[in-house]
């Protein structure tokens, strides 16, 4: 049977942390982002008005910002491991993101078959950030649809990874849900539930490691 992997990328693939915190590290605007964070967490900004204001926060995003706040990220351990074994049983993998799309895009080198994140303006910033092409939850399932129409496949063949309310609706559509590292949005309606830094071990609860 083939099957298409759907992975979040903040707090699931990177531990912890988010493409948003690592980049804004790099600026020295951890404070501020921080501050976007909590307000988005708390439904006081749409996901549109958060890349409003961290777009005003990295007017000079460079792609060499770009580059050290990817390398300098706590990574679960074993992604590019779980993928090689996905794509060796003849499977799909995927990233899904709320963040930019050209740092979810980064991680096709590691072996996802497609990476999906919102669509900014290109770095350095020379364009404005057009609100529509910025990505909300629902926009996950669409996402997903059009994944499994592009690779013959349907919402039953999916697995889901994530840690948080932004992937509640793609949990509440696919048969087969891993939490990781999450918290209450997704713990509760997951298949399954992880806590550690290994996405080895996450994925094994899925039968599908070794």
């Amino acid at each position: 049977m083939t099957r298409l992997h759907l992975f979040d990328l903040d707090g699931t693939l990177i531990h912890g942390s988010a493409a948003a915190v690592e980049i804004s590290r790099q600026l020295g605007v951890e404070r501020e982002i921080d501050a976007l964070e909590r307000a988005f967490a708390g439904g006081r900004l749409t996901t549109a008005q958060f890349a409003e204001r961290a777009c005003a926060l990295w007017g000079e995003l460079t792609e060499r910002h770009v580059a050290a706040a990817f390398e300098g990220a706590p990574w679960l351990v074993g992604i590019r491991e779980v993928w090689a074994d996905i794509t060796a049983r003849g499977e799909r993998c995927a990233v899904i993101s709320l963040s930019p799309g050209f740092f979810v895009e980064r991680l096709l080198e590691w072996g996802a078959h497609a990476a999906h994140g919102s669509r900014w303006p290109a770095v350095p910033f020379r364009e404005p950030l057009d609100p529509e092409g910025i990505l909300t939850p629902a926009a996950k399932v669409r996402i997903a649809d059009e994944l499994c129409a592009k690779f013959g496949l349907s919402r039953a063949d999916c697995v889901a990874y994530g840690d948080s309310m932004s992937d509640a609706e793609l949990f509440g559509v696919v048969p087969f849900s891993v939490a990781i590292n999450a918290d209450h949005h997704v713990s509760e309606i997951a298949s399954c539930g992880y806590t550690g830094s290994d996405l080895r071990e996450a994925y094994e609860l899925a039968g599908n490691y070794g």
